[in-house]
């Protein structure tokens, strides 16, 4: 055992740390986590199919769509666009995997996106 106290977060330097980030880099960041961790719910890594959970690719890809719509109008297109290019290809490649698709319309995010078809 230890006589070392543990060690507790300095919460003062992480509050400054994220009051230096600009929003738009925290939003991005947000959405390209949510990207990320929605191809690996498809399979699209290099572990295959080994962590495909489609009903969590589908939470994760709805939120991005939320998370995008939101912010459309907080982050310039420079950002926007290959975040939304990057949505459009989780939702085709989720539709793909789906045994029984979503009707158009009816797919993850497609409530912000509008349909998407394969």
């Amino acid at each position: 055992m230890s006589d070392t106290p543990p060690q507790n977060p300095d919460f003062d330097s992480m509050t400054r740390d994220i009051a230096e980030v600009p929003a738009v880099e925290v939003l991005v960041t947000v959405a390209v986590n949510l990207m990320s961790a929605a191809a690996v719910k498809l399979g699209l890594t290099e572990e295959g199919d080994k962590y495909k959970d489609l009903d969590e690719a589908r939470k994760l890809i709805h939120a991005l769509a939320g998370l995008l719509d939101a912010s459309a109008t907080e982050i310039s297109s420079f950002h926007a666009s290959p975040l939304r290019d990057g949505l459009k290809s989780l939702q085709l490649a989720f539709r793909e995997a789906s045994i029984v698709p979503d009707e158009p319309g009816q797919g993850p995010g497609e409530k912000y996106t509008g349909p998407i078809y394969g």
